[in-house]
């Protein structure tokens, strides 16, 4: 026999929407068995939150350009006349950046663009199709063990000052051992630089390989007719690209030139010093590499470190001759401006930094999982994927 459930009487409950705080009155049922419930709940929002996702997609799009969440908490008001604490809108942005990591490993994102829309030359019919990818590795301010220790006895310190009872503080979550932790980005884009697709990650770098094969099957990275990565002279982005059985189908892989310009002009410095002869001869070998190649640069480097008597100059001759020599499968510049292909990694160096401006600036410290979640909001936006993600709530049939 099923037992009726007892009719509690009307109660109330708030919800925040882009129209200002409703208040709703609905009927509470009770047994025993079951416990409290609310039938009219699930109507209004199936997993029970009381802000709706129109407040949420305003307050991650204030957050993106913010400062800190008190500064985006304070638009949001001047904005939209929504009233929150800047620590509500913190537990909003993360839930929701979370949402967008959880949608983008399994794919639920739609990309903005696919790699068949990216010809060369726009305004050339016949044009080949171009896409280009990059990885890279920033640096995030993080909060250390440490720090979190120190923070956690102030507020044991503060509780028993109030002598009021409290809540038992939750765990405490561990700290990093270091103040800056590397994130990694991935980033493709086209030749004009109208199409960018970006995600940022705190994995290792044996998962960026993986994380980059799983974007390019997103994008048909395959389709391109013309597939080139441009990546700077660090050997684990190489290894990540070209790792085995599953390497990405590339036309070109290239050793940033700025990057190898570099190192040039580094040993330009410690070998002849501020001189006249040592730019030209950093002008003459950085010539020859981008118009002749690795060979004949080669042939130049070994004829310039024969006659050095200097232990630090021999030393550092070595040092840049075993950086090229094990970069010379990715010094192809002749072949790449034959074919108009870009020689430098600068778009994925930009990325790096608007990618991460949010989790950048005075006084800003992150746990990692959190510097991602919010990261993952601003990538979204980069990415032009945005309203791809979210629901527009007015379009929804009631």
């Amino acid at each position: 026999m099923v037992k009726r459930l007892a009719n509690k009487g009307r109660q109330v409950t708030h919800v925040l929407t882009v129209n200002g705080r409703i208040v709703l009155k609905r009927r509470w049922w009770h047994s025993a068995s079951e416990g409290s419930t609310a039938p009219a709940d699930t109507f209004l929002d199936r997993r029970g939150r009381t802000v709706t996702d129109g407040v949420i997609e305003m307050a991650s799009r204030l957050n993106n350009d913010g400062t800190s969440f008190d500064s985006a908490a304070d638009n949001l008001l001047r904005t939209a006349q929504i009233k929150m604490s800047g620590e509500q809108l913190r537990q909003l942005v993360i839930a929701a950046g979370q949402s967008v990591l959880s949608a983008q490993r399994c794919a639920a994102i739609p990309t903005s663009f696919q790699a068949t829309d990216c010809p060369a030359d726009p305004t050339d019919s016949s044009s080949p199709t171009r896409l280009y990818t990059g990885v890279d590795g920033v640096m995030v301010p993080t909060i250390t063990d440490a720090e979190k220790v120190k923070r956690r006895e102030s507020i044991k310190q503060k509780r028993q000052r109030s002598g009021k009872k409290c809540r038992p503080l939750p765990p405490r979550r561990k700290g990093t051992d270091e103040k800056f932790k590397e994130f990694k980005v991935v980033v493709f884009y086209d030749e004009t630089g109208r199409h960018w697709h970006e995600v940022l990650t705190r994995g290792r770098w044996n998962t960026v390989g993986p994380l980059v094969r799983r974007e390019a099957r997103r994008l048909n990275f395959a389709a391109a007719d013309e597939k080139i990565a441009n990546v700077d002279g660090a050997t684990r982005i190489r290894n990540q690209l070209e790792a085995k059985p599953h390497e990405l189908p590339l036309d070109g892989l290239g050793l940033d030139f700025y990057h190898l310009a570099e190192n040039v002009h580094k040993s330009r410095r410690l070998v002849f010093g501020d001189s006249d002869e040592g730019r030209q001869w950093a002008d003459s070998l950085l010539h020859t590499l981008k118009h002749e190649g690795y060979q004949p640069a080669w042939e130049k480097l070994l004829s310039w470190r024969r006659p050095l008597r200097s232990p630090t100059k021999k030393a550092e001759a070595d040092r840049l001759i075993n950086y090229v020599m094990e970069r010379r499968e990715m010094i192809n510049y002749p072949e790449f401006v034959k074919r108009g292909w870009q020689i430098g990694s600068g778009p994925t160096e930009s990325r790096c930094k608007t990618s991460t401006s949010r989790l950048k600036g005075r006084g800003r410290r992150w746990n990692m999982s959190n510097a991602e979640a919010v990261a993952a909001l601003t990538t979204l936006r980069d990415s032009n994927q945005w309203n791809l993600f979210w629901a527009t709530p007015a379009n929804a049939k009631t």
